[in-house]
């Protein structure tokens, strides 16, 4: 499984998309300004959001706006609630935050999912908000999907005995939400969830023994490190599906000479993340060496072993418990690991 630690030269070597000459001619309309809200501050899981305004006000000659919110429109558990009521025109939010709210999105939260890099993920994740059941459920919220943070995979930071066999986990108070605090606790530790700009303190208090953050560019924007002994360089439990959203109310009222500027610009999205998570690693990699962080590596079979008994259960039980519930479980499921798989074979 390629671990984005290997994505550094390959988003480094990334350049910004060149717009063509008949893109770079303004597109004339009304004055618009639009709110987006996210949380924490500029760091690399916002490049993305941070690319669309910038191409839009660009584009537009500076009539389209977005006005991007870093925790100023609200907390990461408010959000989709502010959006749906149209507080806001534009969201990133993380279903791990609220899965009680759209239980069939958490699919992509499950643990070890095959995504063994971003272009694999980027497909998987574009696949699963195309699914019928999964825009009407986020519908509900009266909200469509626009594109993936692409999250890197968790890894996790701690400041007690480094866990360097599975049997280590055991008893130990982790931060990991979504998919993988179930799979921790099938191997033996005590998840709990704490909200991002909350982890710090919860790690330096002593609340939590360990912390999961996507790699490592989390752990480098809320300085995790600074307070840790060990990081886990490649066990790659798996990552959150933080989509960004678009209010459909708002959408609708957009006039429709700005509507294409969304799709013309996923591209370079998705590029410009890949870039920012693989500068996040050169910058931070070296600075957790530098803090003297003891860097753990998991043999292949010590790798299997997690995915056995933290990851598999954890797919057969959501499928069990969202089946239950009327929710297509299994097929989404299956979506998931063929588009993977399909993914795998384009490369």
């Amino acid at each position: 499984m390629t671990h984005p630690l290997r994505v550094a030269a390959v988003g480094a070597a990334l350049l910004f998309a060149s717009l063509s000459s008949a893109a770079a001619q303004t597109v004339e309309g009304p004055k618009v300004n639009w709110k987006l809200a996210t949380w924490g501050k500029p760091r690399a899981v916002t490049a993305g959001i941070e690319t669309l305004a910038r191409h839009v006000k660009e584009r537009t000659g500076g009539k389209f706006t977005i006005a991007i919110g870093y925790e100023s429109f609200g907390g990461p558990k408010e959000l989709l609630d502010i959006l749906s009521v149209g507080g806001l025109d534009m969201t990133m939010i993380c279903s791990s935050y609220h899965p009680d709210k759209q239980p069939a999105y958490t699919g992509l939260d499950l643990p070890f999912l095959p995504l063994p890099d971003f272009e694999t993920q980027w497909k998987v994740h574009d696949a699963y908000h195309k699914h019928p059941y999964i825009q009407q459920e986020m519908g509900k919220w009266n909200a469509m999907f626009y594109v993936s943070s692409l999250l890197p995979q968790y890894e996790f930071v701690g400041r007690g005995k480094p866990p360097k066999t599975l049997a280590d986990f055991k008893g130990m108070r982790v931060r990991a939400i979504g998919g993988i605090g179930e799979a921790m606790r099938n191997l033996g530790a005590v998840p709990t969830s704490v909200d991002a700009t909350e982890v710090y303190t919860s790690l330096e208090r002593g609340a939590v023994d360990a912390v999961s953050f996507p790699s490592t560019y989390a752990h480098g924007s809320y300085k995790t490190y600074e307070i840790s002994k060990w990081f886990t360089v490649n066990m790659a439990p798996g990552t959150q599906a933080c989509p960004v959203l678009i209010n459909k109310d708002a959408w609708a009222k957009l006039p429709d000479a700005y509507k294409p500027l969304f799709d013309e610009v996923r591209p370079q999205i998705k590029d410009n993340l890949i870039k920012a998570y693989g500068e996040s690693d050169a910058k931070y990699v070296p600075l957790f060496k530098q803090k003297g962080l003891e860097f753990i590596t998991y043999s292949e079979k010590d790798l299997e072993t997690f995915r056995q008994v933290g990851g598999r259960p954890v797919w057969d039980k959501w499928v069990k418990e969202m089946a239950a519930k009327g929710i297509p479980a299994q097929e989404l499921l299956d979506l998931i690991l063929k588009t993977a798989t399909d993914a795998g074979k384009k490369t």
